[in-house]
This record gives structure tokens, sequence and C-alpha cells, in this order.
């Protein structure tokens, strides 16, 4: 009989493999290979167990014990004598958007890397095309992609009541993705808070619809708490249902959501204040710990690494070897309920074997994924399908027409020659925004470069209206003349952004971003000097990690040569310099106050506070 080919699963393949499984387990039916090794890091029980062998049967794991005690037939072994076996790293969260690679391309990048699973956090992509998501993420290991993608349909489609993008999910979308298909796991982050808690939010029978669905399925609802310091707001964050944090920034969030029982998932930027508090602070069980990467371009993980980095930096900071192997394995694992098929080197799971030639360094030597050998250091050597991407992957650029410099004018009311504006800043978290008189001339409301206000948009991509917002802004931007930044990459909606020095400058990024398809695209001086193409979802790129990271630094390199304005009280922890940080600078949630968003029916101007619905004149 031939058995089903345990890609994607799905309950009646799942019931035949393991009906054969557990013959090969018993010796009845021969097994593929015997991977010997000098030592086995047993994580439910945090336990080095020497000279073992696992035995695999097609992609899974049969057998484990002392090596020889195997009673069945073997067709090959292999033989790592001086190396230590750990499992196959998992990413509790993440947003693979954010490496900017499709799924082939960053099972090449991570799995050399240690990570040969990830709960994908997917509310970037659905954003784009809300009912493809599934299809999307499954496309890839449909081919034989070795990197198994555990999906987490996302709360935030659309992020907020206030916006509309190129997906709307409700109680009927999330029941049938938890219904259909096994690798979902449950909810990705809920992050509307004001959604959650306030029934006059008019996104809150949505987002209760969602949850209510994700309970009835028995799937996981994973939270997005920033900002949340107050002991009531952290208990109601717990009480509605919400299971996790991964915004955890200081020692005491930390410490405040593990005493309420929320499951707490650090991020490496965090570990220096809250791995040796932990440890001071003397806690004992680390089980409702596990780390995640969240966003990590690849750039940043070609010089640091994936999980890997994740597992060592938590060493660095003190923290056992095995148990920071267990926040990046079993932990995960059992949290997202699909530990009976990742998160440890034991019978029934997948074959991810992560090998070690040092331990507290987390220096891999080798990593099979499937039962497959796919990396021989960082050299990727497993499967590696080539997709052909089709239209509703490629083409999600639909802003509908050519814009111009009148596009992204201001208007100053009739016989005006000052207006006051409404300013925001990036990462403008307070209760209320900026303002400030500004100049009109010829009827409209102008920037002032040398009070460092420039000009900020939101183009819709969906609709194909063309509708653009538009107001002032402070804290970066372009100084030069006629030089204007357009990307496609911002969160969480991914409409376009863009910023300049000019009106024109500004309608030139956009038009030429729309032609490449998304990306990013920089006007200098009335040019267009350098672009980088993403043209899967206007977020990733077909292509390897090394050939994104050299148009990326080459991008980067002509950028240095614009003038950037930088005001400190304004930037909070961000350097000066090209502001790519301004692709977050579009969110809409927690804790976030005052925003522009492209247009919408309930923010038609898009300036719009998305904790209370207010809405506000840009100028008046």
């Amino acid at each position: 009989m031939a058995l089903p080919d345990d890609l994607i699963l799905n309950a009646a393949d799942e019931v035949a493999i393991r009906q054969h499984l557990l013959l090969v387990s018993l010796g009845k039916q021969p097994a593929d290979r015997a991977i010997e090794v000098g030592r086995l890091l047993a994580v439910h029980a945090n336990h080095w167990l020497e000279n073992q062998e696992i035995i695999v049967y097609g992609r899974r794991i049969a057998y484990v014990g002392p090596i020889g005690s195997y009673r069945g037939e073997v067709a090959e072994r292999v033989r790592y004598p001086h190396l230590s076996a750990v499992p196959g790293f998992g990413e509790v969260h993440k947003h693979i958007e954010s490496t900017h690679l499709t799924p082939e391309f960053e099972a090449a990048l991570v799995i050399p890397r240690g990570n040969t699973w990830t709960c994908e956090a997917s509310h970037e992509f659905a954003n784009v095309s809300g009912s493809k998501n599934t299809e999307f993420w499954q496309k890839a290991r449909l081919a034989g992609s070795p990197l198994k993608v555990f999906i987490q349909p996302g709360s935030a489609v659309p992020p907020s009541a206030w916006e509309e993008s190129g997906g709307y999910y409700g109680y009927d979308e999330q029941k049938q993705f938890l219904r259909d298909d096994l690798s979902v796991t449950g909810l990705d982050e809920v992050m509307d808070w004001p959604s959650v808690w306030d029934p006059t939010n008019p996104g809150y029978a949505r987002m209760w619809g969602m949850i209510r669905a994700t309970f009835e399925m028995r799937g996981v609802v994973e939270g997005h708490g920033s900002g949340l310091i107050d002991p009531h707001d952290i208990s109601a964050f717990a009480a509605a249902g919400l299971s996790s944090d991964h915004e955890v920034w200081s020692l005491d969030e930390a410490w405040d959501r593990l005493m309420r029982g929320l499951f707490t998932e650090l991020r490496p930027f965090s570990y220096d204040a809250i791995i040796p508090g932990l440890l001071e602070r003397g806690l004992k069980d680390w089980s409702n710990i596990a780390f995640t990467t969240d966003d990590r371009s690849a750039s940043d993980t070609l010089r640091d690494g994936a999980s890997d980095h994740n597992v060592r930096h938590a060493i660095h900071y003190g923290l056992a070897p095995e148990i920071a192997i267990q926040c990046a394995t079993i932990n995960p694992a059992r949290h997202m309920r699909i530990d009976q098929w990742v998160g440890s080197v034991t019978p029934g799971r997948y074959a991810d074997i992560v090998l070690l030639d040092d331990v507290p360094t987390v220096s891999i030597a080798h990593v099979y994924a499937d039962g497959i050998l796919s990396s021989e250091g960082k050299t990727f050597t497993g499967p590696a399908p080539k997709l052909d991407w089709p239209e509703w992957a490629t083409r999600t650029m639909n802003i509908g027409r050519t814009l111009a410099a009148a596009d992204f004018v201001i208007p100053a009311e009739p016989g005006r020659t000052t207006m006051t504006a409404a300013i925001l800043r990036p990462f403008h978290w307070n209760e209320d925004f900026l303002t400030e008189e500004l100049p009109v001339v010829d009827g409209a409301v102008q920037r002032d470069p040398a009070r460092l206000i420039t000009k900020w948009s939101l183009i819709d991509r969906y609709r194909g209206d063309g509708a653009v917002a538009a107001m002032f802004w402070t804290g970066c931007g372009p100084e030069d003349p006629d030089t204007a930044l357009a990307c496609s990459v911002a969160h969480d909606s991914h409409n376009v952004w863009c910023i300049g020095s000019s009106d024109a400058a500004m309608a030139k990024a956009v038009n030429h971003l729309q032609s490449i398809d998304g990306g990013w695209v920089l006007v200098h001086r009335g040019e267009i000097v350098a672009q980088v193409r993403l043209e899967i979802a206007g977020l990733m790129t077909a292509r390897p990690a090394e050939a994104f990271d050299a148009d990326m630094q080459a991008f980067l390199k002509r950028a240095n040569d614009v003038t950037w304005m930088y005001q400190p009280a304004a930037m909070n922890r961000w350097k000066p310099g090209f502001p790519e940080f301004l692709i977050f600078a579009t969110l809409t949630c927690s804790p976030w106050r005052w925003v522009l968003v492209a247009p919408s029916k309930l923010a038609p101007n898009g300036f719009v506070n998305v904790q209370t619905g207010e809405t506000h004149k840009i100028v008046w």
C-alpha cells in the first residue's frame, strides 16, 4: 500500500502514517535510516542520553534507543559519534514575510541555522490576499520543502475597524481554517485590544467571533499585550482567553505575565534584562517560556542567525544550554499543541534533528529535516523546489491609477496664509497629536524643513481607487529637495507609505513602486536612484537570501547619499540615517493612538485615534 507523502497534515493520512510507523517501531517493517549520535537531549526530561540511535522511516522517527538496540532492518546507517543531537528548533511566533523571502527560500536560509518548523503569524500576507493565505503557506511544502509551516490565521485582518485591506477574517473564516487543516494551530496575536474589551468598538463582534471559533475548535488564541502594565489590564487580557504575549520588554512585564498564567515569548533584544532577572528571582520552571524571532530580515539572519541565535543569546545571558534548547523546542510545541509532530527527538515526530559540535555555543554541524540531511554547516543541502508563483501572489499592487503631485497636496482654506496642522512622528504613542502653525503658498499648506517638518502619506493598494491620505510629520524623512522614499511593507495592512520633501517626488516614487510590483523605491533630487523589488505580495521576493541582501545593501548604500532628518527627541531609540524602521511606523495596535491610515469608510481622511475611534482634520 502506498503511504501518504506526509507533507501536509490531515487526519486520514495521519492515521495511515502512524499505523505503518508503529510496525517499523516494532521491527516488523524495515526502516529507512539509522542516525547514530554521541548523545541526545531528551527534552521532556532535560537529560542527555549517551550513544543513541534514531531510527527513521519516511519523514518520521520510529524508534530511539541505545546504539544497536533496534531489532528491525535498516537500509542505511550514518554515524556521528562526536556530535550531540537536539530537536529541530521551532519558532512559536514569526512573520516569515519579515524575512522578505518566500517560504522555499526561507527554508534554505533558516534550516542550516537549526530552524525546521515555524508557527507563521499570518496577518501580513493575509492582509494582502486573505483568500489565498493557506494556499500560499502550503505551496512550498507541497512541492517538497522540508520547512514545516504551521499557520496561525491573523486576528488583524484587517488590523483595526478603521482600516481596509486585501483580506477579512471573522468567525466563519476562522472556523473553516481550523476545521479543514491540521496545520492551523489557532488565532494569531490578538493585537487590537480596544476591540476585545470595548463592546462599542466596531471591531468587537468580528474579534470575538474569531476568538469563539478558535475556542470551539480547541485552538490556541495568541495575544499581543504591548503597553499593558497595569495588573488589571494584564488580568483582563488573560481573562479574555488570550494565552500568550510576545510584546514583553522588561523583567517586570515578563514576571507579571508568568504570575498570571500567560505563556511568555521572549525576543532577543530583551534577554539582557529579562533572563538574568528571572534567574535572580529564582524561576525554577521555564516551561511557560519560549523564544521568538517575531520579525527579522534575511540580511539580519545572514549576519546573526535564526533560531540558533535566540538560543545562543539566551545562553550568553546565563541560561543553562539545556533549558535554552527547551525554550526553542518542546516548550513552544506544547504551547501550540503540535508536540505530537515537532519539538522533540522521539517516536512519531518528524525527524528534525540538529547536530551540534559544541552545545554551549550552539555550533551546528548538520541539520536533518524530514529525516533528510539538509545542511552541511551553513550550506543548505535539502530539497529546494522551484515554484512558479501565480498572479494572485505577484500582482498585488492595485493602486489603480497613475498618481500626480496634486494627490499629495494638503489644501488650505481660501484666503489663509497659515494653517494649524496636526503632526505625528514615528511611534507617537502619546494621548494627543502635535500641532504646529504652517505656511500656505498658492492655496496649499507647506512643509517646514527648518523645523524638521515634512510630509507622510498612506496610499490604498487594494481597492483600485488610488486613495491617498497625507499629513505632516516630524522626526525623520529626507532633507534634500525633490526626494522621497516609498515602500509597500507597511505593518500590518501593508498599504503603501511614502515620505518626501516634495509632492512630485512622492508621486514619482509611488508610481514606480506600482510598476515593480512592490518593494522599496528611492527618488533623490527628482530622479529614481534605487529600488528593491519585493514582487511577492509586495512583501517578499522569490530569490535566495544572499541575492536579496546584495540588493538591499546596494539600496542602503545609495540611500546614504541622501541627507536624512533626525530629531533625537522624536526618534527615541532609533538611529540617524536611512529610516528603514518606518515599515513599523504604520502599526495601529496598542499602544498606538493617533495614526494615519489609508482612506477608509470609517476614516475618510485617514487620521484617526485607534483607541477611541475619534477622527480629526489634518489642517484647520
